[in-house]
């Protein structure tokens, strides 16, 4: 495609992004919660992070393969859970899952997605892990945690992070919620932006009907139009550790807790049975006044001690920040926006460019640190800052 031909990073995709996409559908997958205080300061935290380059060593092969719970990666990356996806393109889970195998990378399915799990395993394949939503009847959980164990999915991710919901202002000021609601603003946005509407939204009207939550029982199945009530009966605001105790008995597979930012809560997960944790704040998505995960990812580790696994999410948008992420001592990083824009300019093959964007970039850095695999990128690459009172 010409198109990506053109995206040279991840901020060209994203201003592909925002000329496809309604600007509703657009700033939900862009925007955070409140004053964007979080989203924010996740990139800017990265970018206050330093390294040293190094010279004189022989990096004419570089290695960026990883292995995670037994499976090797091409890259120590996974693409993130996001419920947004099947409105950037067409069954987006699918070709997010399809590019991630291409890729060799894993694929996480959110709980949210409005193509049904079972369909993105048969069709997709790959390294496929579960994002679960616990909910308030927590069988109805149970019985997706087995719908997503017979069809293949070998690693589950707990989102802990929700709360009580988020306060996404100027995502509601510009009319687009969750359900989805026709009114004429929203009419008019998808009737300008005829591409998405005749590739995304008018495939959806002529087979399935209105993108609907495929995961939920189907006591809750609303369709995005619906009522917002069935999705709020569902949230589990009442999550506690006893939850994933529950879970490690019920899952065989590796578990990992997703939303954590504070080392005490890294130390519980790793009590109550959890194998790894993603440190993340939503991507700026929840609470605006969140610490950004690389900056809370040193006080994690030394809490954890290296007896988990530990993955960084938030704010990623370079090779080198993950880079950074490993060199502080991650095992991995999620990105959930990047392939994002990459699918709704392109499809798999604009998500797999994603994907390639950012191990090019990555090689690249590491080449400049003179790391010739991911295992030799540490805390001795990163450059502190000596305080003039120290």
């Amino acid at each position: 495609m010409s198109k990506l031909k053109s995206c040279l990073n991840i901020e060209d995709l994203r201003e592909q992004s925002k000329r496809i996409l309604p600007r509703g559908v657009f700033e939900y997958m862009d925007f955070g919660s409140e004053d964007l205080v979080a989203l924010n300061n996740n990139r800017e935290a990265f970018k206050n992070i330093k390294l040293f380059s190094r010279v004189m060593t022989d990096v004419s092969a570089i290695n960026l393969k990883k292995t995670l719970f037994g499976k090797e990666l091409t890259l120590p990356l996974a693409v993130a859970p996001t419920a947004i996806s099947g409105l950037c393109w067409h069954e987006g889970e699918i070709a997010l899952a399809k590019a991630a195998r291409e890729a060799g990378v894993p694929f996480i399915l959110s709980t949210n997605s409005i193509t049904p799990l079972e369909k993105v395993a048969s069709e997709a394949g790959g390294n496929l892990w579960f994002q679960l939503y616990m909910w308030r009847e927590r069988e109805l959980s149970y019985r997706l945690v087995e719908r997503a164990r017979a069809s293949g999915y070998n690693t589950l991710v707990l989102s802990a992070d929700f709360g009580r919901g988020s306060l996404r202002e100027k995502i509601k000021r510009h009319g687009f919620s969750v359900p989805y609601r026709i009114s004429a603003r929203s009419v008019f946005d998808m009737l300008t932006h005829p591409r998405w509407f005749v590739t995304v939204m008018l495939r959806y009207l002529m087979s399935t009907g209105m993108p609907r939550n495929e995961n939920f029982p189907e006591e809750y199945k609303a369709k995005i139009t619906a009522d917002p009530s069935a999705r709020s009966a569902l949230r589990a605001d009442s999550l506690h550790w006893g939850d994933l105790q529950e879970l490690r008995k019920r899952w065989n597979g590796p578990l990992l807790l997703k939303g954590i930012t504070h080392p005490d809560d890294a130390r519980l997960a790793l009590k109550y049975g959890a194998d790894g944790v993603v440190i993340s704040n939503h991507g700026g998505r929840n609470l605006d006044s969140s610490v950004a995960p690389i900056d809370a990812l040193p006080l994690i580790m030394d809490a954890v001690g290296g007896k988990m696994t530990v993955i960084l999410d938030s704010g990623i948008r370079r090779g080198s920040d993950i880079a950074k992420a490993l060199a502080i001592g991650a095992d991995a990083a999620l990105v959930g926006r990047a392939p994002l824009y990459g699918i709704t300019v392109g499809g798999q093959e604009g998500a797999l460019h994603a994907i390639k964007l950012l191990a090019n970039e990555l090689e690249k850095t590491m080449a400049f640190l003179g790391c010739r695999n991911v295992d030799e990128l540490n805390s001795s690459l990163l450059f502190k800052k000596i305080s003039e009172h120290d």
